[in-house]
């Protein structure tokens, strides 16, 4: 169990709740182009890496699979029942890539992300030991990886693309990091944390 406090635990939980205090307009979400009636309760942990410069863990589904295949995203999945958004987080987490819930220190679950393919996501935000010893499901994960923290929360950094699905303009953030592609709801989630967290608020004071 990671139990230390550390100065980057410190400010990411402070930023983290004071940006959850107030409402925030025109978050990002993928809520019109769902078709059925009702969703699937899911849960993504965003793990960031204790070190001098931060990271966050995210993965690249197989391309084998029936939904998202080949696309980068956090480790997650659906909430079985019985459980909460945390405790699926975690357990998808484990799944996936073996990281022990252990050597996650929780900080909170941020805002719900509602896909065009149905999945009602609450991403959970954590800080984890750098350099664990992860080893990928090879059931569901074709790779993994760490982008840092400060270029993903940096809307700068972010193209902005368009497509039409169904029948619809759906606009997308994207962007290429170390030949990943990252785009659509993991970058729409990082999209939705900067502005509760803050790119500058957090990486200005050292």
């Amino acid at each position: 169990m990671t139990t230390a406090n550390s100065p980057l635990y410190e400010r990411l939980a402070h930023l983290f709740d004071h940006g959850h205090r107030q409402d925030v307009p025109d978050l990002l979400t993928d809520e019109r182009f769902v078709e059925a009636d009702d969703t699937a309760d899911a849960a993504v942990l965003i793990a960031i890496t204790e070190r001098d410069e931060p990271g966050v863990i995210l993965t690249q589904r197989l391309q084998a699979m029936r939904r998202h295949g080949g696309q980068v995203a956090f480790p997650g999945g659906k909430i079985d029942p019985g459980e909460d958004a945390v405790t699926a987080a975690l357990r998808e987490a484990h799944e996936e890539l073996a990281l022990d819930p252990a050597h996650v220190r929780l900080i909170g679950t941020t805002d719900r992300y509602q896909t065009g393919t149905g999945f009602d996501i609450t991403p959970v935000l954590g800080v984890v030991p750098p350099d664990l010893d992860l080893s990928p499901n090879p059931d569901e994960v074709e790779a993994w990886f760490e982008a840092p923290l400060s270029l993903l929360l940096d809307r700068s950094n972010w193209t902005e693309n368009a497509m039409i699905w169904r029948g619809n303009t759906r606009h997308y953030l994207e962007m290429h990091y170390q030949g990943f592609r990252i785009w659509g709801v993991t970058a729409a989630i990082l999209a939705n944390l900067s502005r509760r967290i803050g790119h500058q608020g957090l990486f200005d004071v050292r």
